[in-house]
């Protein structure tokens, strides 16, 4: 079944797009922000926390990148004003990273003061690697002024052991996720080109890394074996639980979700919206192709 969904998940551009969307309304709060407001109340009276993240990346004009930046200001007000656990995850290329620099620094510094004013944190999200270097020393230019940014970095690439040194050394709150844009072979760990679970060892030499200097981090998987190895560590170097948090993404692997939380974990929910559906769903699902299961029951059954 695991190979018949992987083929799936490489078929997707072949699958009528109202299937896809029909199923990722299991992934994705909704298209506006009362959806997403919903989607986080109920997952806060669960005992979840939550990232809010509006859907949307390369921005094609300056024009486009100002209203995303106004969205998220939005989004923020919202998680104030209505007391939500939740924090945001701003791509920069959604607000102009390859456009302009200055403007794109300019809104994500909006971002960051408005949510640093209120405790609300925000995760600087990790592109591919055209962004890499721009969005560290953008993180870099930030993060000495501003303590409630963070930064994603992707376990799959070679640089990140290189880059992972100054945040530690910093302090500096990171997430730590695998990794799901395609690119050259040169540019990653070993193995990692043709099989993700090649992946694991230099996840969790990040993890430890992490653990090792004191370093909050957001662990972000939904490997099995993964996350019993990061648990395994967590033991055997008697982590504290404020030293990490969990986080998955909505409607993937709720049972493993729910049996973290109960074993006392933090557990965070990544909850998207917006209109740009197909593209996340796209990457989403060529990341888990468990998600192409669910299509293709629902292609036999129609």
């Amino acid at each position: 079944m695991q190979l018949l969904n992987t083929l799936m998940a490489h078929a997707m551009p072949w699958i009528p797009r109202s299937l896809i969307q029909k199923i990722s309304r299991r992934y994705i709060a909704g298209d506006n922000l009362d959806d997403a407001v919903a989607c986080v109340r109920q997952l806060n009276i669960l005992g979840f926390d939550v990232t809010i993240d509006v859907l949307g990346e390369s921005a094609s004009n300056l024009q486009q990148a100002a209203d995303t930046a106004c969205e998220y200001m939005r989004v923020l007000t919202a998680i104030q004003e209505q007391g939500l656990k939740a924090s945001v995850s701003v791509k920069p290329t959604a607000l102009g990273l390859l456009l302009d620099m200055q403007h794109c620094e300019q809104h994500m510094e909006q971002i960051v003061v408005f949510a640093g004013h209120h405790q609300i944190s925000v995760c600087m999200d990790m592109e591919d690697v055209a962004c890499t270097q721009k969005e560290i020393e953008l993180f870099a230019r930030l993060s000495v002024r501003y303590s409630k940014l963070s930064l994603a970095l992707q376990a799959y690439l070679l640089r990140t052991y290189q880059d992972i040194e100054a945040l530690v050394q910093n302090r500096s709150s990171m997430r730590i996720c695998k990794g799901i844009y395609l690119e050259e072979r040169s540019q990653l760990v070993d193995g990692a080109w043709h099989d993700r679970s090649a992946i694991n060892p230099h996840f969790l030499a990040h993890v430890a890394r992490c653990f090792d200097t004191g370093t909050f981090v957001a662990i972000a998987t939904h490997d099995c074996a993964l996350i019993a190895q990061v648990l395994e560590l967590v033991r055997s170097r008697d982590i504290g639980t404020d030293a990490f948090e969990f986080q998955m993404l909505l409607g993937v692997c709720e049972p493993l979700r729910d049996k973290l939380l109960g074993m006392g974990f933090s557990v965070r929910i990544y909850v998207p919206y917006g209109k740009d559906w197909y593209g996340y769903s796209i990457r989403r699902i060529k990341e888990n192709p468990q998600i192409a299961g669910h299509i293709l029951r629902s292609l036999i059954r129609s």
